[in-house]
């Protein structure tokens, strides 16, 4: 299993050709209470840094970026009726979709936990 980050705090967890999209702990911290979140439909098409989902909190609305390209083949349907899930456990029960990879290799432009946490102390 690979863990890899965007710059937009989203994290993508490979396993196999498919990827659990989330978004990271800072970013959960950073948007505050989530009170609700917009899946995409199974089946779409989604591009490397387009729109995959809507995340609501009680600062803002945000948009999560898909971190590679493919096709949604799940979703994380228990977050319509628990939104905070995202909050309590974004790495885990908070995840958002999952996609099925078309291009693996837009992986290797991603960070690794390393290089992410690295990241987070340049911005902070």
């Amino acid at each position: 299993m690979t863990v890899r980050y965007t710059k937009d705090h989203e994290y993508i967890r490979v396993e196999g050709d498919t990827g659990t999209v989330g978004i990271t702990d800072y970013a959960q911290s950073q948007l505050g209470d989530v009170v609700y979140v917009e899946l995409p439909a199974i089946g779409k098409a989604v591009a490397k840094g387009g729109e995959a989902a809507v995340v609501e909190s009680v600062k803002a609305a945000s948009e999560v970026y898909a971190p590679v390209s493919g096709e949604v083949v799940e979703v994380n349907s228990a977050l319509e009726g628990a939104p905070g899930a995202v909050n309590e456990d974004p790495a885990g029960n908070g995840w958002f979709l999952k996609i099925r990879l078309s291009d693996p290799s837009e992986l290797d432009a991603l960070m690794g936990e390393d290089e992410y946490q690295t990241y987070l102390k340049s911005i902070s």
